[in-house]
């Protein structure tokens, strides 16, 4: 008589609690912290030593992965800091992917006042939903191929012209406008603390 195959046995998926029954222990705030900055620096990494395609997965990585399972990761570490700028270069793709033609529409309604922003994010006139969906894109490969602190600020110039264009927009919200221009703040700090070799 032969033995019925195995089947494989699915892992079993422990919350906090049942970890503390068996045993476990859930990480604390200083590993949580050390596990999003090791992840931060070993997606960089794993751009710039990896081939074209490499970096074309990374750029994707919300599509992959989803951005709830970034958000655990990232979202909550200083903005000032290299998960914390990730963050945010991910979140905007993100945010323009979703919506290009708003994203279009409020770009090109601030890129006059903000003319050296709009110089600095690269893109052509008039900005189409597609060019901004493309911009975000090449500022994300930007991470991986090129200078980080180059794709950090030119992000932080398309965040200013945005924040302009929201604010000039009749149906503007000034307090999206100001958190985004919070946002171009910190990835621009962010920039300099690279240079500096002080953005963990």
């Amino acid at each position: 008589m032969s033995e019925e195959p195995r089947r494989p046995r699915r892992p079993m998926h422990f919350g906090p609690d049942a970890m503390e029954a068996y045993g476990g222990t859930t990480p604390g705030p200083a590993e949580t912290a050390e596990a999003a900055h090791a992840a931060a620096l070993t997606v960089v990494q794993a751009g710039r030593e990896g081939a074209g395609t490499t970096s074309e997965r990374l750029v994707r990585l919300v599509d992959d992965v989803g951005l709830d399972t970034l958000a655990q990761l990232w979202s909550a570490r200083p903005a000032r800091s290299l998960p914390g700028a990730l963050w945010r270069l991910y979140i905007v793709r993100e945010w323009v992917q979703r919506q290009p033609v708003e994203a279009s529409r409020q770009y090109s309604a601030g890129m006059r006042s903000a003319e050296v922003s709009h110089v600095i994010a690269g893109i052509g006139e008039p900005p189409t939903a597609e060019q901004v969906r493309v911009l975000a894109d090449r500022i994300l490969t930007g991470v991986f191929d090129g200078d980080l602190a180059v794709a950090l600020e030119r992000c932080a110039a398309f965040c200013r012209v945005i924040a302009t264009g929201r604010a000039e927009l009749d149906d503007g919200d000034v307090v999206s406008a100001a958190a985004m221009l919070a946002t171009a703040e910190d990835l621009e700090a962010s920039a300099t603390l690279w240079r500096a070799g002080s953005l963990h």
